[in-house]
């Protein structure tokens, strides 16, 4: 399965600590879906079982593979800049939401 939690935690990490550890963990990751998940059509697929190799694919591209799994291994690699984490939020399904600080200390006055 293609599921993004872990690519997200490296990216989160990353990010926090700026450790190329995670970085690097990240590419092997990706180096291994390449390998594993890339069709002979160029798609991609899951596998069946992870643990068995050669792997056996699925015939099936999840939406969040590209939607989260894909956007995370694209941020960890980015500049630092781009959707910097003081002004952006990701919510559960990897969509980043602008923090609006004023509005939240607006809000928070009219209490």
């Amino acid at each position: 399965i293609q599921r993004p939690e872990t690519v997200e935690s490296l990216f989160y990490l990353f990010r926090r600590t700026g450790d190329e550890t995670y970085r690097t963990w990240a590419w092997e990751i990706f180096e291994s879906m390449e390998k594993h998940y890339v069709t002979a059509s160029g798609g991609w697929q899951g596998v069946r079982d992870v643990r068995q190799v050669p792997t056996q694919g699925d015939d099936k591209q999840q939406s969040f593979l590209l939607a989260e799994t894909m956007k995370y291994l694209y941020l960890i690699f980015s500049d630092g800049d781009e959707m910097h984490l003081d002004r952006w939020v990701f919510n559960t399904e990897a969509h980043p939401v602008r923090i609006t600080h004023g509005d939240v200390e607006a809000r928070h006055r009219r209490r």
